[in-house]
This record gives structure tokens, sequence and C-alpha cells, in this order.
């Protein structure tokens, strides 16, 4: 019977022992997709950012031209 007992008890520890690091693997694993999510999420950013500095300073582009363009057309018109 004590037999019987020491086992069952020492069972019970490993299953324990084998749950706790479990956890704790699972913790480290949970750890590293968060820290990739937040990567990805960062760099995400970064590239929505610089297409919209691009997008923004091809529009400054194009209405500085056109100013320029209308500044020649208003001083071609007062020379006739």
């Amino acid at each position: 019977m004590k037999l019987k007992t020491t086992a069952l008890l020492f069972t019970s520890l490993l299953v324990l022992a084998g749950c706790d690091q479990a956890e704790k693997s699972a913790q480290q694993l949970m750890g590293k997709a968060a820290e990739s999510a937040k990567q990805a999420i960062d760099d995400t950013h970064k590239a929505a950012q610089q297409a919209l500095s691009d997008a923004t300073s091809g529009l400054n582009s194009k209405k500085e031209s056109s100013e320029k363009d209308a500044e020649k057309s208003e001083s071609s018109s007062q020379e006739i």
C-alpha cells in the first residue's frame, strides 16, 4: 500500500513539474509572438509614414510647378 501511495505522489509531482515547465514555455512563446507582432506593427507604421511623406512631397512639387506656370503665363500676357 505504501508503495502505491509513494508512486502516486511521485507521479503527481512529475505531472506538476511538467505542467510548470509547459507554462513557462508557453509564456516564452507568447512573449516572442508579442515581440514579433510589435515589430511588424512598427515596420508597417514606418512604411505608411514614408508613403504618406512621398505622396505629400509629390503633391507639393505639382503645386509649386503649377504656381510657376501660372506666374509665367501672367508675365507673358502682360508683355502683349
